[in-house]
């Protein structure tokens, strides 16, 4: 048998460029805080998006996000959550693995009380996945539980730029609707990473409801009808019965250059997201506890002091987090 050749040359996450936090040392995230306390959380989903893309794909398109803003800003990044919560329709779907609601709350509180006992404690969740329905239910758990001044943002990326996604009949780029795995997100992947694409295994479909068009949204309600796309049962097919292909749409319309200006833009709301957080609340700054909490200056002293400067913990408040 042969030897294998150690240490190894390289590898995939482990390397130190100065955007994921999982790759920098106490010292390094000590010295970082002090400049940019931010810190973007990727979240996304391991699903089903044909037979052309990753099935990663939620992920790798707020992570290459996350790191042209860090890259930009000094923010840091944490590796991303690659699993997340599904609805209902997505179920069965060969290579999507869902987590129940409830498992999948616990986890990301658990998450946020995590970084905010680190000193991250302005937190971005920028989330790539049909879950923005559920991601609210655990911030508001985490300031429940907690209740103690911090900034956590949930920013699915597709509401920053709405107006990126027009049809040609309303003077944007594209043939067909936003909807998943389609010509729109796919265009969107081909902007940020192409490499991990296989365009010429593209399939397309027909996307169908059951009730006349204009009561049901699609993909980040953007169209703005009266139900929301998470806001029903039964109102449209099951995914593993009408798009077992994984996509719904037509991937093969897709083209980089049709969301090169959506990612421009959403580029640059990002980076002033940030700016704006770091401007309004500098390095060790938050939000006065006067106004967003009801716990007493005694009381929040040593956990805003922190376990690492003779202080307590976020966990002396409350287990499990």
């Amino acid at each position: 048998m042969a030897k294998w050749s150690l240490p190894p040359k390289g590898g995939h996450m482990d390397r130190r460029t100065g955007i994921y936090l999982q790759t920098m040392t106490m010292r390094d995230i000590e010295e970082r805080q002090k400049v940019n306390d931010v810190l973007i959380v990727p979240l996304g989903a391991t699903e089903a998006h044909g037979p052309n893309a990753p099935i990663g794909e939620d992920i790798f398109l707020v992570t290459r996000m996350a790191e042209a803003v860090a890259e930009r800003t000094g923010c840091t990044v944490s590796e991303p959550l690659w699993f997340g919560s599904h609805p209902y329709h997505h179920l069965g779907m060969p290579t999507t693995v869902p987590i129940p609601e409830d498992t999948f709350n616990e986890f990301l509180r658990a998450m946020i009380a995590g970084f905010w006992n680190m000193g991250f404690r302005k937190q971005i969740l920028l989330n790539g996945h049909g879950q923005e329905y559920v991601i609210p239910t655990a911030i508001h758990q985490f300031a429940k539980k907690y209740r103690v001044p911090a900034l956590i943002i949930n920013l699915n990326w597709y509401h920053a730029v709405p107006t990126h996604f027009k049809l040609k009949s309303e003077g944007g780029p594209y043939e067909t609707p936003f909807i998943h795995a389609d010509e729109a997100e796919t265009s969107w992947c081909l902007a940020l990473f192409p490499e991990l694409m296989k365009q010429e295994w593209a399939v397309d479909n027909k996307p169908f409801g059951f009730l006349p068009e204009g009561h049901v949204d699609k993909a980040g309600n953007l169209l703005r009808r009266p139900i929301n796309w998470y806001g029903h049962v039964g109102a449209g097919p099951i995914e593993i019965k009408a798009y077992i292909e994984g996509v719904v749409g037509k991937p093969s319309l897709a083209k980089a250059e049709k969301a090169l200006p959506g990612v421009e833009a959403l580029l640059d709301y990002l980076e002033k997201l940030v700016t704006d957080i770091m401007e309004t609340f500098p390095p060790g700054k938050l939000p006065p506890a006067e106004y967003v909490t009801e716990r007493t200056k005694e009381e929040l002293e040593p956990i805003l002091k922190g376990p690492a400067k003779g202080g307590k913990s976020i966990y002396s408040l409350g287990w499990p987090p």
